[in-house]
């Protein structure tokens, strides 16, 4: 059995090197190599971002990463789809069918080839991206206070806490039985739509702060390692009529907003800060840690003063409104994190590829695959938009769209950007999760179906 089983492996590596000789062979992994090779390094010396050293890092993190991603993207779905496909038009398959290995470990090593090309590819070239990050700020010069701002800011991996959504479903009820009760509901529009656009104004009103208001987050549990620390604030403000210097002028109140003093007496300290912000991009401000209190409560308040004269609006979402950060790990654990959620997709799409090789010719694969590709980029604006279908193709969306959209991965909700740019902590969860859901679940299922197909697959009808 043990014998077996070796003979099995070694039928595998032999099918997934000769693959990569053959990815090799088509020059178009070099191609790619090359190409990244030269692009990388002068969108290093190239990109400004915002002009300040922290702004160029950004900028390159994110568009460096991105480029990677996509090229290796398209590299895995051509040469898992090419590698069958060509292998069986061009007929090499009866040498290969007629030696003792059987189809399940041609299949695999097929598969098993097409990743690890993406690692042998993907390994350096994250590399070159991490030197270049780190050889950046040395580059422009950075004083001590720029390498102190990049190491809170961006040289760190901080732990995220956002505002729960407020809960408003009683409202929302009492607002639309008002409305029926009235026969002032929108015509046209099914009751999903209506409690959904209700929901959103509700939220919004929640999250609003008229003139000489303010609005109070209150946080528990928030854990912070060693006094030393900073806990930084960050913040984006919409408004209902824009000022004419476009600026908003806040009164912030941060700590432990239990007993309002500014000096240290009790759990912990309040901060009184005032600050001036430009509309329409993301602000971070730090505090000391000992703004926390010993039970771990935290709370943050803004006060919305008359020179504003207009209502001040905290958006919703992680990228948006109000975010607590926390330094909770260091940047090159997170770094290769990140790598690990391209490499993630890669895996997913070499799986995607290899099943539609097995029933498809080359270009109706390739074009599968890319549309599957497309897809699950914007899976998630997709997921929103079908989120409340008219009431009389509910069952029709539930049990047939619904689980298709399931089965792709949302590629937009698990990018490198997302985490690196604001220095957000990818935690172990949300790898295990991708792990979990995009390599073993899904990918699982595709290879599974994978295996079937070829399994009864007529090569014969197909190639005479």
């Amino acid at each position: 059995m043990k014998i077996k089983g070796e003979l099995e492996m070694r039928s595998i590596w032999a099918v997934a090197r000769n693959t990569i000789r053959q990815a090799i062979r088509m020059k178009i992994a070099a191609a790619f190599i090359l190409l990244m090779i030269i692009i990388i390094p002068i969108m290093g010396l190239t990109m400004s971002g915002d002009g300040t050293i922290k702004g160029r890092l950004q900028s390159f993190t994110t568009y460096s990463l991105a480029l990677v991603s996509l090229l290796l993207s398209i590299l895995t779905i051509i040469v898992a789809t090419f590698s069958l496909t060509d292998d069986i038009k061009q007929k090499r398959i009866y040498t290969v069918l007629t030696k003792p290995i059987r189809r399940i470990e041609l299949l695999m090593g097929k598969f098993l080839g097409v990743v690890m090309l993406d690692l042998i590819i993907l390994i350096p070239v994250s590399a070159i991206i991490y030197s270049i990050i780190l050889y950046i700020p040395y580059h422009y010069k950075a004083d001590p206070q720029q390498k102190q701002q990049l190491e809170n800011e961006f040289f760190t991996a901080r732990a995220s806490i956002i505002p729960p959504k407020p809960d408003v479903r009683e409202e929302v009820r009492e607002i639309y039985l008002k409305l029926k009760k009235n026969e002032q509901l929108p015509k046209g529009m099914s009751y999903n739509s209506i409690m959904r656009n209700l929901t959103y104004i509700k939220q919004m009103e929640k999250r609003a702060v008229p003139v000489g208001r303010q609005i109070q987050w209150d946080f528990e549990n928030v854990k912070v390692s060693g006094r030393g620390q900073k806990i930084f604030i960050r913040f984006q403000y919409d408004v209902a009529i824009n000022p004419p210097d476009m600026n908003i002028y806040g009164l912030w109140a941060v700590g432990d907003l239990r007993q309002i003093s500014p000096i240290t007496s009790g759990p912990g300290r309040t901060y009184f800060i005032e600050r001036k912000d430009i509309l329409g991009i993301t602000r971070e401000f730090e505090v000391p840690a000992d703004a926390v209190a010993a039970d771990g409560y935290f709370g943050v308040a803004f006060l919305n003063p008359p020179i504003n004269n207009t209502v001040v609006i905290f958006p919703s979402g992680e990228e948006e409104g109000l975010e607590i950060l926390y330094k909770a790990g260091g940047f090159t654990s997170n770094y290769i994190r990140a790598v690990f959620m391209i490499f993630a997709k890669l895996f997913f799409l070499a799986a995607l590829g290899t099943l539609a090789a097995t029933f498809l010719s080359f270009p109706v694969a390739i074009l599968l695959c890319l549309s599957l590709f497309c897809t699950a980029i914007l899976s998630g604006f997709i997921t929103e938009s079908l989120d409340s279908p008219g009431d009389n193709i509910n069952i029709f969306y539930e049990y047939t769209i619904m689980p298709f959209i399931k089965l792709i991965p949302h590629f937009d909700y698990y990018t490198p950007s997302k985490y690196l740019i604001p220095a957000r902590l990818i935690s172990i969860a949300v790898i295990a999760e991708i792990a979990a859901s995009m390599i073993l679940l899904k990918s699982g299922i595709i290879l599974a179906f994978s295996v079937l197909i070829f399994k009864f697959k007529e090569i014969a009808k197909i190639t005479v």
